[in-house]
């Protein structure tokens, strides 16, 4: 009966006994400063071996004007665009790639790989949103739930608004499900008189680029 046990606990990756705290770890700060106003403050996700993922509306569009830098244990890292798409092209995802000097970053970060989730996420999983110093426990739910003509578009979310460029990981595996990207108004049914049921605002939920539009995005020379 021990050795089943024990069997049991060392078929369960080590990974997915982690507290949420843990991935607070791969939780950075990409900072801008637009010509002539106060600096912005977005997400991002450390990935492994330098290179850092957030949303490309984080960098800005004239990312040469805004100087875009991440922020990683309070310390500033010179930053390196590798690819960044548009949050306004529909042939584009918003999404930006950058890369800061490996060796200069925390022992406890240098050797951390940062997997992507292989599945695809499920309406109702629970998931965790994760920036640095917090992390928050929400759940997805149905495109169904915000305008039909948005679906396509905003095909995953979660129940409730994220910061930008914020990493949502599965909570179950703590893999790395998507990059929050925006906020996209709700809807829910709500009965009228003499019957009949009509849609009425109902907050604002948040799109997530997904794991696989990620790994679709990196390019294939680079290995993390």
């Amino acid at each position: 009966m021990l050795s089943a046990a024990v069997t049991l606990l060392l078929s369960v990756p080590l990974r997915a006994q982690m507290p949420d705290s843990a991935l607070e770890i791969y939780a950075v700060n990409v900072v801008k400063t637009p010509p002539f106003e106060k600096p912005f403050t977005g997400y991002g996700i450390y990935l492994g071996q330098g290179l850092v993922i957030t949303a490309a509306h984080v960098v800005g569009h004239w990312p040469f004007l805004t100087r875009p830098h991440v922020v990683i244990a309070g310390r500033d890292f010179p930053t390196k665009i590798i690819k960044q798409g548009s949050y306004g092209q529909v042939d584009q995802v918003d999404l930006a790639l950058l890369s800061v000097d490996a060796a200069q970053l925390p022992i406890s970060l240098q050797l951390r790989r940062n997997p992507l989730c292989q599945a695809p996420p499920l309406v109702g999983m629970e998931v965790i949103d994760v920036v640095p110093g917090q992390t928050t426990r929400l759940h997805l739910i149905s495109p169904l739930l915000i305008a039909a003509a948005l679906r396509e578009k905003f095909d995953t979310l979660i129940e409730s608004p994220a910061g930008s460029g914020s990493g949502i990981f599965d909570a179950e595996r703590k893999c790395l499900l998507g990059i929050v990207s925006a906020k996209v108004e709700k809807y829910r049914y709500q009965p009228v008189l003499r019957g009949g049921m009509v849609w009425q605002p109902d907050g604002f939920a948040g799109y997530f680029v997904s794991a696989a539009k990620i790994a679709n995005f990196i390019p294939p020379d680079l290995h993390y």
